[in-house]
């Protein structure tokens, strides 16, 4: 076999693997046109898809089982609820995912601060479940906040239908393997080590495409397998309090207490202010100035006695002494 024998050959095989693609899409559009209601051979893309990936591939009509029609729906689900332990509440929702077979995916506890500004914690985690315990699981975590409609302050469900996808997918794997099948056929008959090496490069390429390929599956039959469910868990000083209407004095009397606390508090951050820094400063400044002043005041009372007592001298010396009068 020459090179230039090769290389019809692989052009043909290319061409071959064209159509191919080219008449399973135009087939999948028109069984795909009706939408849900259509009838879908899907069942019957699965034996072919299994036989080529082997053990890791499934018959994914059984996956629809919880979906009904051989869909394969990828369900996942959000919720935000308030509990009193949001710490705790996230490890009992790891726990109720590992006993019903699923797994943690991410976790994360943090701070905030409430509405009267203290801190509190708070937590958010992802746990994948079986799909078909997705609703069981869900009321579980509902239930942990101790009144399911008063403390779940968001719910979601949705759905994504990967049915296309995955028929694609496995048709472009069956595609792939026969064009595998007929390059190892051409390479083992290789004559030539050039050609041998042309073979085995094209060989690559395909081998690569294929393991990709079987890793989208593999990540479409595991999302459909188990539904993630995102958890944001606040504590319940962090909402608003459900109250009825009407005056009530313990409410008012909290509030008036926390702001006693709070002029307490502003208090002693004053007087810490004044004791760390005022009074030194004062002193540092306040002893000298001090001194001082008391210096220039007894100077000037000094000044003002001597003053006094020199007009008093001058005023006795200038004085006449009286005329002393015979008394019969």
């Amino acid at each position: 076999m020459n090179r230039n024998r090769i290389l019809i050959v692989l052009v043909i095989l290319g061409l071959v693997i064209s159509g191919c693609a080219a008449k399973n899409q135009a087939a999948r559009n028109e069984a795909y046109d009706g939408g849900y209601s259509t009838s879908v051979e899907v069942p019957s893309m699965a034996p072919v898809a299994e036989e080529s990936y082997g053990e890791q591939s499934k018959d994914y009509a059984s996956t629809g089982d919880s979906t009904g029609g051989g869909q394969m729906i990828i369900m996942n689900a959000s919720l935000t609820i308030a509990v009193d332990d949001p710490a705790q509440t996230m490890t009992d929702i790891q726990r109720l995912a590992k006993d019903m077979g699923g797994c943690t995916v991410y976790s994360n506890l943090y701070k905030s601060q409430s509405m009267s500004g203290a801190e509190v914690p708070q937590a958010s985690v992802t746990v994948r479940v079986p799909a078909d315990r997705l609703d069981e699981a869900i009321d579980k975590i509902k239930a942990m906040t101790g009144d399911g409609k008063r403390y779940t302050l968001n719910e979601s469900v949705s759905g994504q239908d990967v049915t296309k996808e995955y028929t694609d997918l496995s048709s472009r794997l069956r595609n792939l393997e026969e064009a595998d099948a007929k390059l190892t056929e051409f390479y083992e008959n290789a004559e030539t080590t050039e050609d041998a090496l042309a073979i085995y490069t094209q060989k690559m390429q395909v081998t690569e495409q294929i393991e990709v390929i079987k890793g989208q599956m593999k990540y479409f039959e595991d999302s459909v397998d188990t539904s993630a469910i995102s958890v944001e868990i606040r504590s319940k000083e962090t909402i608003a309090p459900i109250t009825g209407p009407g005056w009530q004095p313990g409410g008012v009397a909290n509030k008036a207490l926390k702001a006693l606390i709070e002029f307490g508090k502003g208090l002693v951050n004053v007087l810490i202010w004044v004791a760390i820094l005022v009074i030194p400063i004062a002193l540092l400044f306040g002893i000298p100035i001090y001194i001082i002043v008391r210096g220039v005041k007894r100077r000037n009372l000094a000044k003002k006695e001597a003053a006094i007592a020199k007009w008093a001298k001058e005023s006795a010396e200038t004085q006449a002494p009286p005329i002393p009068t015979d008394e019969k």
